[in-house]
């Protein structure tokens, strides 16, 4: 279709048009606008598309493409007509455009909100999900430029294009005329298109974190001819780890005549390499690192982990070699762990992989660790590692990141990974900061509904981190965090003991506990920490110190097999003399109890009683295997196990490596039985153990209602379009205001929200005057800002029934705190007696909308005990918020009182909720005090700030962080 002959430049070239996207396979592209200087790279792309595909673009014979047509395809006005190119190296691979259209299918111009779509991408690339890329982004652009629908027309042989567009998830409408499909569909994204682009987006990035986890060829790029040093230390690390792919050793220095190093390949470059290469580990100074990037990216490497120190974490200069090494490995379609990082580890027995400077390849196991410290990442993985001292026994890893700066390659990433790996059933994660967090909460909350993800984070973003400025506390933070399923805890050592149990244990179905052991001191240590973390605790049993192998076995049998029990923890210290339970034979009766009632989780705690732990891991693989004779069953069977009987995790674990792990294409509801499922956790405090389990209940508790999500109700009464016409008005008069009294009234009340009228009183007759349009009884309040909200100053008078008790209360704050001028005095009608309370909202750029809920005065203010929820938030939420804070027993007749209408004050959370959601231009509301009485609730203060909404990229198309 021709176009009229506008200028180029009606706008500037959008530059924020620009991104970084991951591919279906996990490789990356750039998508940027087409403009004039492109011609002879579209030329070149044009040239390379297949005869067949050039004729599904143009429905007739195309070979190429005349001198009019290249200037058309490069010339846009980037309103009525749009150009995109998806690059790899700097070369076009794929195009589309789109030319806006009337209502007779002829060019147009604003308000048309029509447009002509089309896509043409190179034969080589077609099937990377190229296409259902550049729909998004050029959707997203034609909605900023007023477009609301698109048509496009395909002939009916064009089955992968017309999957391109129906699979979208748009509201479409397809017809049939003349040889040609005809699709229409609408731009506004719908709870389908967006599901599908965040399924993209999880299949895209799990799969570019795959490519690097599991290569099947790796370079080992600085490897010096010495022992020792970075490179030489990494080479050994993935040979002792035994790698089962090809390993090259790559240094520029090497002689000619040097072949191998190690008995590992020797080149002076990667281009030398014959063959694929998947994964670089660059371990070369950081001045070296862009001409190693460039080898490798011509070379067709996937990916790179980059060792070498000295970038955003050593000032500016740093900073901006970072954001040129993200940008050079983009132009190559590679994906960048570091730069400063320690490495990665993948254990699984067809990959072998360890690409870090961990001397020593950890125990296979179920756990998935994410760490962007290097020393961090060292500490866990040796507490996971060994057997003696602090949390013992042998709980092994699935993969291991550590990501240094996170140029690239983030904790979402890995999450995403994570969240559908089969051999991984836990997710520990010590993050010290969260680029996105909007992102991170909503694939957490995801991921958690399938298994555990345990994070420790940081105070603050170290140098080196890109971290969106949030202006929410860092408990704040935590609590969204928690809101999402995550367990969050405050220590690595904390994060290690909840691992353990969560990998070995199911999860608790209630905060119910029995206690049994051989030490009643320790019994009642333990009670006291599972009353102090609100758990449910059972008076412990006391087995005495004579206590035997098999009274510790009958004990947790029955303990196990009693209804009023969730969850149990064994304490044991160590006997002496005559008769005294061996290390083994206690483990095994513990384990072999244990199995009886698989559904319970089992701790045990244990004081100086090293071998038990390390008993308590082995009884596992040295439990009889299917079709053996159980120890004993030459004269008897075993005392504690029937010889005919095998645990469903023994036998897994008898079995081939590949048979014990399920390959579901999504992850199961709960996590799937494993070798290491019934392995018994050990700890060497009470409090450690019951903080663990702890948590662990809390996590079911959100698991269970995880499964039933709540709703956002719908109210009759909520005028969205009115608010929206106010709101809009309101915006004229500037960018950001406070508005004011009359204006906050109604934009609230325009969703049901009532706020009493508070009426100026500027002198004893006007006082007098608001009092009687009120009608008494009426309230006195000085609203200086050194006295608002604050009774406890006494600039408040209350109950005042009749004029002499106004004018005398007048009299009385006018000589104790100053004019009237200075006190600001105001009259409202009184409200019936209750609970006061605060309720806010607040747009955070990069949390996204919250609302927070806690009683009004010292409570909030002094101690900080508020709750908080992501917006919007559903009747579920509004419940647990109010329930949440501390002080809620005040709400609920504390001490004797009346409870208030607690369900009305849920009504309001949620009509704050929906006004911050459906406005986004409501960056902040205040509603303080609300009294809660016993019937209803009453807004006695209300303060509400509109600005022109934050950037929403979560709802915008797929893309990488920016560089």
């Amino acid at each position: 279709m021709q176009t009229p002959a506008d200028p180029q430049d009606r706008h500037e070239y959008p530059s924020h048009w620009e991104a970084d996207v991951v591919l279906r396979d996990g490789g990356t592209a750039r998508i940027r606008p087409i403009t004039v200087d492109d011609a002879d790279r579209l030329v070149s792309f044009y040239e390379q598309v297949s005869d067949e595909s050039k004729y599904y673009r143009f429905f007739a014979p195309y070979p190429r493409l005349s001198a009019k047509d290249v200037h058309r395809f490069t010339h846009h006005d980037f309103v009525d007509r749009v150009g995109l190119a998806a690059t790899i190296g700097g070369e076009f691979i794929a195009t589309v455009r789109y030319d806006r259209i009337g209502a007779d299918g002829t060019p147009a111009s604003a308000p048309a909100d029509e447009a002509e779509v089309a896509f043409l991408v190179q034969d080589a690339h077609q099937g990377r999900g190229v296409a259902s890329a550049l729909l998004e982004h050029i959707a997203a652009v034609a909605r900023e430029r007023g477009i609301r629908r698109f048509a496009a027309e395909v002939l009916p042989a064009n089955s992968k294009m017309i999957k391109v567009f129906t699979d979208a998830g748009y509201t479409q409408q397809r017809s049939f005329e003349d040889g040609v499909v005809r699709l229409e569909f609408d731009l506004e994204p719908t709870d389908r298109s967006v599901a599908v682009q965040r399924a993209r987006e999880q299949r895209a990035e799990a799969r570019s974190v795959r490519r690097l986890l599991a290569p099947g060829s790796v370079a080992v790029i600085g490897v010096g001819r010495a022992p020792g040093g970075v490179g030489r230390s990494v080479l050994g690390n993935l040979r002792g780890a035994g790698f089962t792919g090809r390993l090259h050793a790559v240094n520029q220095a090497f002689p000619d005549d040097l072949k191998e190093i190690d008995g590992v390949p020797a080149h002076r470059s990667v281009r030398d390499i014959d063959g694929p290469v998947d994964l670089a580990v660059v371990a070369v100074p950081a001045e070296h690192v862009p001409e190693a990037v460039t080898e490798c990216g011509e070379h067709g490497v996937q990916g790179l982990v980059v060792l070498a120190a000295g970038y955003a974490e050593s000032g500016p200069d740093g900073r901006e070699r970072q954001r040129a090494l993200v940008r050079q490995a983009r132009t190559y379609g590679m994906r960048i762990i570091g730069p400063n990082a320690f490495g990665i580890i993948n254990t699984a027995d067809d990959v072998r992989l360890n690409a870090s400077l961990a001397p020593e390849m950890p125990r296979p196991g179920r756990i998935g660790l994410f760490a962007q410290s290097g020393a961090i990442g060292i500490a866990l993985l040796s507490r996971l590692h060994r057997r003696g001292g602090g949390v013992t026994g042998t709980t092994g890893v699935s993969t291991f990141v550590s990501s240094g700066n996170r140029a690239d390659v983030s904790g979402n990433d890995v999450l995403q990974y994570w969240y559908d790996d089969p051999e991984t059933d836990v997710v520990l994660m010590y993050l010290e900061s969260i680029g996105n967090p909007r992102k991170f909460t909503r694939l957490a909350r995801r991921t958690g509904a399938a298994k555990p993800l345990v994070v420790v984070q940081g105070a603050g973003a170290p140098p080196g981190h890109a971290v969106r400025a949030t202006r929410l506390p860092h408990a704040t933070v935590s609590a969204l965090l928690r809101q999402a399923g995550v367990i969050r805890v405050d220590t690595i050592t904390e994060l290690v003991d909840a691992g353990l149990l969560l990998a070995r244990q199911p999860l608790p179905a209630g905060p119910r506990v029995a206690i049994l052991g051989n030490s009643e001191s320790l019994g009642l240590l333990t009670y006291d920490r599972c009353l102090a973390e609100g758990l449910r605790p059972a008076r412990p049993l006391d087995l005495t110190t004579r206590a035997t192998a098999g009274d510790f076995h009958r004990a947790l049998s029955q303990a196990l097999a009693d209804e009023s029990c969730d969850a149990v923890v064994v304490t044991a210290i160590p006997t002496i003399g005559e008769g005294a339970v061996g290390d083994a034979e206690l483990a095994e009766a513990l384990r072999s109890a244990a199995e009886e009632v698989p559904g319970k989780p089992v701790l045990v705690v244990h004081v100086e009683l090293g071998g038990l732990a390390e008993a308590l891991s082995a009884a596992g693989r040295t439990a009889p295997t299917a079709g053996a004779m159980a120890p004993g069953a030459a004269g008897g069977a075993h005392p504690f196990r029937p010889a005919e009987r095998l645990p469903t995790a023994v036998a897994a674990e008898t079995k081939a490596p590949s048979a014990a792990l399920p390959q579901p294409p999504k992850p199961p509801a709960s996590p799937a039985p494993h070798p290491y499922s019934r392995l018994i956790p050990a700890y060497p405090a009470a409090e450690r153990a019951v903080r663990a389990l702890a948590e662990a209940v809390k996590y079911g508790q959100w698991r269970r209602e995880a499964a039933e999500p709540g709703k956002v109700p719908e109210y009759e009464d909520i005028d969205e379009r009115g608010a929206a016409e106010l709101i809009g008005a309101l915006l004229e008069r500037g960018e950001g205001l406070t508005i004011g009294v009359e204006e906050t009234c109604r934009l609230l009340g325009r969703y049901g929200i009532d706020v009493h009228r508070a009426l100026p009183a500027p002198a004893p007759d006007a006082a007098v005057g608001a009092a009687r349009a009120l009608g008494y009884p009426v309230a006195l309040k000085a609203t200086a800002p050194h006295l608002r909200h604050r009774a406890d100053l006494g600039g408040v008078r209350l109950d005042l029934a009749d004029e002499e008790q106004l004018r005398r209360a007048y009299a009385e704050l006018s000589e104790l705190y100053g004019t009237p001028e200075e006190l600001r005095p105001v009259v409202q009608r009184m409200a019936p007696r209750g609970v006061d309370t605060v309720v806010r909202a607040v747009i955070d750029p990069a949390a996204g909308a919250v609302v927070s809920f806690g009683l009004a005065g010292a409570a909030s203010q002094l101690l900080g005990d508020m709750a908080h929820r992501l917006v919007p938030v559903t009747d579920r939420d509004a419940t647990s918020l109010v329930r949440s804070v501390r002080t809620a027993p005040l709400l609920f007749g504390w001490r004797g009182s009346a409870p208030v209408d607690t369900p009305a004050l849920e009504e309001l959370l949620l009509r704050v909720s929906r006004l911050v959601d459906d406005h986004p231009e409501v960056v902040a509301v205040t509603l303080e005090p609300v009294v809660v009485a016993r019937q209803g609730v009453s807004v006695l203060g209300a303060t509400v700030r509109l600005a022109p909404p934050p950037a929403r990229d979560d709802l915008g198309p797929r893309t990488l962080p920016a560089y």
